[in-house]
């Protein structure tokens, strides 16, 4: 079997549930390319979104898959913004510690005024959370900036996955985290427009965990892709 013979989704417990997995996979894959790990990224935002054309939404960069699947292999932490991301992310296939950034910082954005998110993402910055970690962020755009000027200060993150959604700054943010992740060679990914979320930062939070699966199964080598 080789590795795009089957898709093992790793929340799928049935034969039920894994074989409308691999249905809908199969569909997906009839309509966004299956070449290379970022089209992976792409399928997978297709598949939780329910939307073919989120495919031309993602923007990859540095290799995100490359070095999430390495951190996932080397059992690095995995950072949340809030509860809703880290609940949708698998605890199969994986070793990593999955932690929330909401809740830390009270003292912070109490005194300042800033988001709770942004604070939070401050606070686990000076403890060192972030260095070699995947950095998730789902719903809070304010959080995507406070990791931004994290990176900026010296933090770097093993990967970025920054979906946050809105009205009020969500775009703006996607787009700073995209500089930054140019200016300072931090692998990152990303989507333009207004939607995005908690749900679909999961979801591609958990295909870089389906990729280190893959490679510690021997049906993919990193290094035929970095």
């Amino acid at each position: 079997m080789t590795e795009r013979d089957a898709y093992a989704d790793l929340g799928a417990t049935t034969q039920e549930a894994m074989d409308i997995a691999e249905t809908s996979m199969d569909i997906v894959r009839t309509f966004v390319p299956d070449e290379t790990l970022t089209d992976r990224l792409r399928q997978k935002a297709v598949h939780s979104t329910g939307d073919i054309e989120f495919q031309h939404l993602i923007r990859c960069q540095n290799d995100p898959v490359v070095a999430g699947a390495r951190a996932v292999l080397d059992e690095r932490p995995i950072v949340t913004d809030i509860t809703m991301a880290k609940a949708g992310i698998t605890g199969r296939g994986h070793d990593c510690p999955v932690r929330k950034a909401i809740g830390n910082g009270a003292e912070l954005a109490a005194e300042t005024g800033m988001t709770r998110t942004a604070a939070a993402v401050l606070e686990l910055d000076k403890e060192g959370v972030y260095d070699g970690a995947i950095a998730v962020v789902g719903n809070a755009p304010t959080a995507a900036l406070a990791l931004c000027d994290c990176i900026e200060n010296g933090t770097r993150p093993a990967a970025v996955v920054a979906t946050p959604v809105g009205f009020v700054k969500a775009e703006e943010s996607r787009k700073r985290v995209r500089e930054i992740a140019d200016e300072y060679d931090v692998p990152a990914v990303t989507n333009v427009g207004k939607r995005g979320g908690s749900g679909l930062a999961a979801a591609l939070t958990n295909e870089l965990i389906h990729v280190a699966s893959d490679v510690r199964n021997g049906d993919v080598d990193l290094e035929d892709h970095a």
